[in-house]
């Protein structure tokens, strides 16, 4: 696999060089939950922790919903997963999901993040919904690329105490 990132030219524009970044994260997300089973990507491997790879993805699905379509476009799509008083749903009611549901509104997620972007410039600026604090398209691009890095390197160790796949 070539890493589309490493690829740019090193005075490319900064949007060509945010959108590719970003898409990689996402990339790489699917291609750490490549070839499991539901029954392995709902699997909390790690003793210590409830994390599962199920429950990144839905987590990650949920945080496109909210920097896109609530905070920069000022929507109010309304909750995937959160639909209990427990802030992490996503991660704790999995019993039931499955990898295709999963990736399936992910993916929804992030087709309506691409169109959103692509209509704003990078210093269009949107509301955090309930305490007003601006955020750019700017900020929002740079928090999802750290936001997908942070709980891809959770992912990598899930994986590999899954079956001992781990890395790129």
């Amino acid at each position: 696999m070539s890493d589309s990132r490493m690829a740019l030219p090193s005075t490319v524009d900064e949007r060509t060089m945010l959108r590719t970044f970003l898409d990689f994260q996402r990339e790489a997300l699917v291609r750490k939950c490549a070839g499991l089973t539901d029954g392995q990507l709902r699997a909390r491997p790690v003793p210590s922790s409830t994390l599962s790879l199920l429950g990144l993805v839905r987590h990650l699905a949920t945080v496109e919903r909210w920097y896109f379509q609530a905070v920069l476009a000022g929507d109010r799509p309304g909750d995937l997963y959160d639909l209990t008083d427990d802030f992490d749903a996503p991660f704790n009611d999995i019993a039931d999901a499955t990898g295709a549901e999963t990736f399936v509104q992910w993916r929804a997620e992030v087709a309506a993040s691409r169109r959103i972007e692509d209509e704003r410039s990078l210093d269009a600026v949107g509301r955090t919904p309930g305490t007003g604090s601006e955020r750019s398209l700017r900020w929002v691009l740079i928090h999802m690329v750290d936001e997908y890095a942070r709980h891809l390197g959770h992912a990598d160790i899930l994986r590999e105490a899954i079956d001992g796949r781990s890395g790129e």
